[in-house]
């Protein structure tokens, strides 16, 4: 919790000011019950109305600003919880976004979200009830104790003793609930998992008749964590009731004690009464202190959920040169890009790529090619270094890429991916995507990725606004977009991954020839299942289960590699297009 007390330290000035107010407000709701113990002993024997009337003002006007300064008080509170809460979520929401991939793995995608939702929600309900009656419940129970000792100490220890039990009965029902409400969390990561997974998948499981099964899936996890929820619930069900049984049975003594002690004339009504008022406020203030424990329990383990995320490292260090060397500069002669025996394991148990060598000159295009799972996306990751190989190197301009500052690197880059997303927005908003790019930039983009035509028949053209993932497009229209995204910036290294499979092949044969021309300054590298995608590219990468089994051009690999062959053949007939 060291971390959260941490977002709380900027709002002291507030929180400060927030527990004035609830204190003082306490305070005049204290002294209510007491001031009646004063007119029914002290003041109605005298039978002097005025007095009466008096203290009854006395009483309405404590009432009044108990009221005030509890709401004005809360009102603080729940403006200090929102404003400690955003903070947190900010800050989470940008260490998500800048984490390494590899970390992100770690965590999931639909544990990040959990944590984003879930968890900050727990923190928000801790902090706004702390501060609302993490103040006002020592008060009244320290207050009552103490307002009730003056008038009759005896029946006091009677209350008092009652604590202790409460006490060691919080404190171990709380230490016992922080693991399970922690297994709750995880459970519900599960959960946020399979819906995330079935709402993007809703058409292939309602085409492949798949819902029933989809459903008991669903009651898998939901169940799972139904128990989860049962385990925490029932580990904190018993505080209430045993609180419950502890005052009880300490006001039922009182009264007892009570009565007896006015038979004897030692103590007055008035202070009876007095005393079924304050065990009311330390009732309350002992649920109010339970209500808080078990938000505790769930803000402790979302908070250290949270936590692990931000202390987590972001993105992969920059390298430094040992004391005595210079920083590496680029050099012109060498290889634009460059992969020297390079060797990557997302798991760390099976190569996914292994001892990988190849030089690409600027202005050059390299083709990959490849079955599926065969390494073709892993080698564009390693790349932008979205992860660091297990070992060779990567270089750019002969620059070890670990050396280079994660925007500087990244900034080179242009990308469009097969499965690319498109946000809520119009065209225009999604091809600019933030960045300075003017609109006769954008147009030149949207000509070369070949998307002109459709985006014009449309009634709005580029402020033509796009569903949720580009819904209202057709898949080969959500590609040209996204293909405009990647041209738009004309990037130094325009990186294509499988970006055209959705297009037809005479638009496809348009998009190759319009990017050799609109991007020929740039060094290419395209992904692709068809042969006709990559025939033209100056080196072809063959590969097969992580490992590059050929390369070479086209002609080269057609003569000499048979799996290459093979793929052309099966795809074109054995003929060569252009």
């Amino acid at each position: 919790m060291r971390k959260y007390f941490s977002y709380l330290a900027p709002f002291g000035g507030k929180i400060t000011l927030a527990l004035t107010i609830k204190f003082i407000g306490t305070v005049f709701d204290l002294l209510i019950p007491y001031i009646l113990e004063h007119i029914i002993d002290n003041v109605s024997p005298k039978k002097d109305v005025k007095l009466i009337i008096f203290w009854g003002a006395v009483m309405v006007v404590c009432s009044v600003l108990a009221v005030l300064g509890n709401i004005i008080a809360n009102r603080r509170a729940s403006r200090v919880s929102s404003d400690t809460v955003r903070v947190i979520r900010h800050d989470l929401f940008v260490k998500t976004i800048y984490l390494s991939c590899a970390e992100t793995d770690k965590f999931t995608i639909p544990s990040l979200e959990s944590r984003l939702t879930t968890d900050t929600y727990n923190v928000h309900n801790f902090t706004n009830q702390m501060l609302r009656m993490g103040v006002r419940a020592p008060i009244l129970l320290v207050g009552g104790l103490i307002l009730t000792a003056t008038m009759d100490p005896v029946l006091t220890l009677v209350l008092a003793a009652t604590l202790p039990f409460i006490t060691v009965s919080v404190y171990f029902i709380s230490k016992k609930s922080i693991p399970l409400y922690t297994d709750m969390q995880s459970s519900t990561d599960d959960m946020v998992r399979t819906v995330r997974e079935n709402i993007s998948g809703i058409r292939v499981i309602k085409a492949l008749s798949k819902t029933q099964y989809e459903k008991k899936r669903f009651a898998g996890v939901n169940r799972k964590l139904m128990k989860s929820e049962e385990k925490a619930g029932i580990a904190v069900a018993s505080t209430n009731p045993l609180m419950n049984f502890f005052l009880y049975a300490g006001l039922t003594v009182v009264i007892a004690l009570g009565a007896y002690r006015v038979n004897a004339g030692v103590t007055g009504v008035g202070v009876i009464i007095a005393f079924i008022s304050y065990f009311t406020y330390i009732l309350n203030a002992m649920l109010s202190v339970t209500r808080i424990f078990v938000s505790y329990s769930k803000c402790a383990a979302s908070m250290e959920r949270i936590t692990e995320v931000l202390d987590s490292p972001a993105e992969l260090a920059v390298m430094t040169p040992d004391e005595g060397e210079e920083s590496p500069e680029p050099d012109e002669n060498a290889p634009h890009i460059e992969f020297n025996g390079v060797t990557f394991s997302y798991a760390g148990r099976t190569n996914n790529v292994e001892n990988v060598s190849f030089k690409l000159r600027r202005g050059g295009t390299l083709g990959i090619i490849g079955a599926t799972g065969s390494g073709k996306t892993t080698l564009i990751s390693l790349l932008m270094r979205f992860y660091d190989p297990d070992s060779g190197t990567i270089k750019i301009d002969g620059v070890d890429i670990r050396y280079m500052d994660p925007d500087t690197l990244l900034s080179r880059f242009g990308i469009a991916l097969q499965s690319d997303f498109l946000v809520s927005g119009t065209i225009r908003e999604n091809v600019r995507f933030g960045r300075d790019i003017s609109d006769e930039e954008l147009e030149e983009a949207i000509f070369a990725a070949q998307a002109k035509e459709f985006v014009e028949s449309k009634g709005e053209g580029l402020d033509f606004k796009l569903d949720i993932k580009g819904a209202n497009l057709s898949g080969g229209q959500k590609q040209r977009v996204v293909l405009s995204r990647a041209l738009a910036s004309k990037p130094e290294i325009l990186i294509l991954d499988d970006s055209s499979s959705a297009l037809d092949y005479k638009t496809d044969a348009n998009l190759r020839a319009a990017i050799a021309e609109y991007a020929k300054d740039s060094t290419k590298i395209i992904v692709a299942q068809r042969v006709s995608s990559i025939m033209s590219s100056d080196l072809i990468l063959v590969m097969d289960s992580g490992r590059v089994i050929a390369s070479g051009n086209h002609d080269e690999l057609y003569g000499s590699c048979e799996i290459y062959r093979e793929i052309a053949d099966s795809q074109m007939g054995g003929a060569i297009l252009d």
